[in-house]
């Protein structure tokens, strides 16, 4: 195998990935999905720490690691910790990383693992910090997108929702600047994407533009990419008022193109209605089944220096 770039490394952002490093992740995850199965975490713990409800990155990052022969240790809300006592998540992190070979963090805060990573000992992979990043999510959903439609370069790609709040979209633009893509924004004006996210587009010269008419997009589009709008983001009044601006019912789906693909991080509320389900461009499901072979990847990768 050619030199793993992903060694020991922390995946606290996807600023920090390079083309080489995506690349490196899809190929061995492409391996895991033809043998779920292995002993690349045997003797190795993984420290589950999730401060924030999760339901698809938790419990993937946890079966990747059983499967793989690992063990997991952790929690799923800080109820039960000496933070209650008044413990700095810096020490947290510090004491607990002595105990594992790595950890999973998710917290609520922007920069906690960031944080995080200036505390262990040894590698952190970020499950998610507030409205900032979730760099695995969007490993995954690159990944899918390259297995729906057998390339990236040359895509066009909407991106739907809350694209202030919502880490995943932070995080896959990021990603984006490394391809040649097209990116539709469509969101809520009072949701747009931060500016600095536009500005990193800008600087990589990736081509994208604004929209607010749903319709008028899914034409144009290979790749429909939805996210929730998220109560938990912002107050009460503004959510009333952009909670139901975009949700897609098949019937909005008759001028798609034939390799439309629907994706969505998921948990989904009421943006992508369930007959939607039963067209062939849902393929949000078979995205959340990726977590495990791209989790399973990145797991096996940051703790052996080489695999079979």
């Amino acid at each position: 195998m050619s030199e793993n770039s992903l060694y020991q490394r922390n995946i606290v952002t996807t600023k920090e990935l390079s083309l080489d490093d995506v690349n490196l992740v899809f190929a061995t995850a492409q391996k895991f999905k033809q043998q779920k199965h292995g002993n690349q975490l045997q003797n190795k713990i993984i420290a589950s720490c999730f401060f924030e409800p999760s339901t698809r990155t938790r419990l993937s990052f946890e079966s990747s690691t059983i499967r793989l022969g690992g063990k997991v240790v952790g929690f799923t809300s800080d109820e039960a910790l000496s933070v209650q006592k008044g413990e700095t998540l810096y020490d947290t992190m510090r004491v607990i990383s002595s105990y594992a070979d790595l950890i999973v963090i998710r917290h609520s805060q922007e920069g906690a693992a960031a944080l995080a990573e200036q505390a262990a000992s040894c590698p952190i992979i970020n499950a998610g910090d507030g409205a900032n990043q979730h760099p695995t999510q969007a490993l995954l959903d690159l990944f899918t997108i390259q297995e729906c439609q057998q390339h990236i370069d040359g895509l066009s790609i909407a991106l739907v929702g809350d694209l202030k709040y919502g880490r995943t979209i932070h995080s896959l633009t990021q990603l984006c600047a490394l391809f040649d893509i097209r990116l539709y924004l469509v969101s809520p004006e009072t949701l747009t994407l931060p500016e600095s996210v536009s500005d990193l587009l800008k600087k990589k010269g990736i081509r994208f533009s604004f929209h607010d008419d749903l319709k008028e997009v899914i034409p144009k589009v290979d790749v429909l990419y939805f996210t929730r709008i998220q109560q938990e983001r912002f107050g009460a009044a503004e959510y009333q008022l952009v909670k139901n601006q975009f949700i897609l019912t098949s019937d909005m789906l008759s001028k798609a193109k034939p390799n439309l693909k629907i994706l969505h991080p998921l948990p989904r509320v009421n943006e992508i209605a369930p007959d939607v389900d039963n067209t062939p461009y849902a393929y949000y499901f078979q995205q959340a089944a990726n977590g495990l072979p791209v989790r399973q990847a990145l797991l096996s990768l940051i703790l052996n220096e080489s695999l079979p």
